[in-house]
Parts: C-alpha cells; sequence; structure tokens
C-alpha cells in the first residue's frame, strides 16, 4: 500500500486551536505507523467558502476542492470542539453537503475537545451517529481531551495520548483492510 491520505475535518473557528492541536497529534500518530501524507481542513479557514452556501453547486472551487478531499481520504480525521453539548454548527453544515453514500466505508477517527468532563460523550451521542448515517467506518475508540489535558501547545494527559495511539492503530487496520478489498475485487 502507498502513502495513505488523511485528511482533518477540524471543527475550530479560532486559531490558535485546541482541537487543531489533537488533530495534528493523531496525524503524527498514524504517520508513526505508516507513509502517510495529511490534508487539513480548519473551518476557521473554511468558512469563507461554506458558510453562506445552501447547497453543494453554491459552494465556490475552495469548497468544492475541501469536498473533493475530504471524500477521497484513506483516513479521515474529524475532530471538533464542543459547544453546547455538540459539534459546532458549521461542522454540521460541512458534512450536510455530502451525498449519504459519499464516506461510505472510510475509516474515521472521531475526536472532540471541551471544558470539562461533563461532554465526554459527545463522541458518542453527536459524533458517531453523525458518521454512521454516511456509512463511515468510525473507529472503535474515540478521544475527547480537556483543556486540563493541554500544556498550551499539546495535549499531554497520558490518558488522551494512549487513545490517540488506538485510535491511529484502529484506522491504519481498517484502511488496510479496505484497501485490500478493493483490490480483491478489482482482481476478480
Amino acid at each position: 500500500m502507498s502513502k495513505l491520505k488523511i485528511v482533518v475535518v477540524s471543527g475550530n473557528l479560532g486559531s490558535p486551536s485546541k482541537t487543531l492541536a489533537l488533530a495534528e497529534q493523531i496525524v503524527e500518530a498514524v504517520g508513526r505507523l505508516t507513509p502517510a501524507e495529511a490534508e487539513i481542513h480548519p473551518l476557521a479557514e473554511l468558512a469563507p467558502a461554506i458558510g453562506s452556501a445552501r447547497h453543494p453547486d453554491e459552494l465556490g472551487e475552495a469548497g468544492k476542492a475541501a469536498l473533493r478531499s475530504i471524500e477521497t481520504a484513506d483516513i479521515l480525521v474529524a475532530v471538533t470542539p464542543v459547544y453546547k453539548g455538540s459539534y459546532t454548527g458549521l461542522f454540521k453544515h460541512l458534512f450536510d453537503f455530502f451525498d449519504p453514500k459519499a464516506l461510505n466505508e472510510i475509516p474515521v477517527i472521531l475526536g472532540a475537545t471541551g471544558g470539562g468532563e461533563k461532554h465526554a460523550l459527545v463522541i458518542e451521542h453527536q459524533l458517531r451517529p453523525l458518521f454512521g448515517f454516511f456509512g463511515a467506518a468510525t473507529v472503535p475508540s474515540g478521544i475527547y481531551a480537556t483543556e486540563r489535558n493541554y500544556d498550551g501547545t499539546r495535549f499531554s494527559d497520558p490518558v488522551v495520548l494512549e487513545r490517540i495511539e488506538t485510535a491511529a492503530r484502529q484506522a491504519v487496520n481498517a484502511a488496510r483492510a479496505l484497501a485490500a478489498l478493493r483490490q480483491q475485487a478489482k482482481a476478480a
């Protein structure tokens, strides 16, 4: 298998961003396991391209390019800050542009950042159902991190680091298995 294409959608609306820092650490973990290249789409930068569109046809080239990038990921990393118990509105708005089958079988690592532990179930109650709708293959281990786990530039809490490594391993294994199945289908 050649280099894996990792595509990150980071729901951060500002910069610097703890959410983007978490995404970058996930990408690093995948890169330690297999050759990979990453494309990162922070919503803070995508907002002008997608914010006022109501339909994919209304997107400019930057918005359409982001959609194509996401649809062709070998591994999708979807991370968001938690606002009012859920992902950001713009994060959901981006995924509203996708055809329901566009992300079918793509391995997805789910992550979220929040101010405290009370939002830890956002991965199970908000993110996993969203990607389940698309038929994406979310890996079992999600990563939730709080401000207490952040040292100002990186997440350093041992539990968060372990979850990052586990999710990365699960996603790489899923991507390799999917690539093998697709190769077998081509050969048949």
